[in-house]
């Protein structure tokens, strides 16, 4: 059973009479005898295929069935799965049944058992180098992007204490024209001096408040201290200054810029 060389026709897989005879223990002509008494119950197509002339010869030169003298087979009848079937309720005997239930669960499962031929062999392995070479350069692109975003963060770690208001004012643009222009800037600055107030238990509007009348009282311009504003209060606090810088590099990261 295992030697059986695979045969198909109209993509099914087929027997022959030989074939279906040897398997059941029986003969060729018991076979035909059980055939042409019950014709009545095999339809061509389903249970069998007649080949003959030019279609015949075809599948005679196409196929391996050790025919001595191919040229002078006039028909050749090809059994399905159902056909295989019909023989085996014919026969009616044990090792019939046997062999049936052996030939339905590996010979005739033709998607199972079928063999790939070379042209499938190289498509799967083209379709698989194309979808591993794409999912190599979606990992290049996701570490070039965890490299940049690495790098942002760095140099956002990396603000200098000298020129933080301006380090800042960059960085708080970025992210109101990120979120849609600058008309969000003052929405941003406020996040950042309440995130500040609540870390560092300050609040730097009334520190603002206090220190614009303290100008006031010493005589400084109306023009002067109108130009006052949050970050000349945070200029006068070291520990505001490098929280500050913290909180803003933290937003920054966190808008992803």
């Amino acid at each position: 059973m295992s030697n059986l060389i695979p045969l198909e026709f109209k993509n099914q897989r087929i027997m022959t009479t030989s074939v279906i005879a040897e398997s059941y223990g029986t003969t060729e002509k018991v076979i035909s005898n059980n055939f042409n008494n019950n014709k009545d119950k095999y339809k061509e197509g389903k249970h069998y295929f007649l080949l003959q002339g030019e279609e015949l010869k075809e599948f005679l030169q196409s196929s391996n069935l050790g025919i001595q003298n191919p040229s002078k087979v006039r028909s050749l009848y090809l059994w399905t799965e159902k056909g295989a079937l019909l023989h085996a309720k014919s026969l009616n005997t044990d090792k019939a049944w046997e062999i049936y239930d052996i030939l339905v669960e590996t010979y005739f499962r033709i998607k199972e058992n079928k063999p790939q031929c070379i042209e499938d062999v190289l498509i799967s392995s083209l379709q698989e180098m194309k979808a591993l070479r794409l999912e190599i350069n979606n990992t290049k692109e996701e570490v070039n992007g965890l490299k940049e975003e690495n790098q942002n963060i760095r140099d956002l770690v990396a603000l200098s204490p000298n020129q933080w208001r301006e380090d800042t004012t960059k960085i708080i643009n970025k992210i109101a024209t990120k979120l849609g222009g600058y008309t969000h800037i003052e929405v941003i600055r406020k996040e950042s001096y309440k995130i500040l107030n609540s870390t560092y238990g300050v609040d730097v509007n009334r520190r603002l408040l206090n220190k614009k009348k303290n100008m006031a009282l010493e005589g400084c311009s109306k023009s002067k201290i109108a130009k006052v504003n949050v970050l000349d209060v945070i200029a006068e606090d070291k520990k505001l200054i490098q929280g500050y810088v913290s909180i803003v590099s933290k937003m920054a990261i966190k808008y992803g810029i």
